[in-house]
């Protein structure tokens, strides 16, 4: 579809570049553009889950979270909740 839009010129300019610099058309550069701002409208906190706190002591004696190959062997023996 077209259309006609009009852009400050540094802005233009920078897009022009951009689309140089990719290799790609204007049209495309401004299409991406415009796709990533309004996907960051629908997904507001740029897209980043919030995280669940715990709260508690730290970790169990003996757990060593640099290593993995004991860290799986916790698990793998692990008979439930304490």
């Amino acid at each position: 579809m077209r259309t006609t839009i009009n852009l400050p010129d540094p802005l233009l300019a920078a897009a022009k570049k951009a689309a140089a610099e990719t290799s790609r058309t204007l049209g495309a550069v401004i299409e991406d553009a415009l796709r990533e701002a309004l996907s960051r409208r629908r997904h507001p906190g740029g897209g980043r889950p919030e995280l669940p706190i715990f709260r508690g002591t730290g970790l169990l004696p003996g757990v060593d979270l640099a290593d993995s190959a004991a860290l799986l062997d916790l698990i793998e023996r692990d008979d439930g909740p304490r």
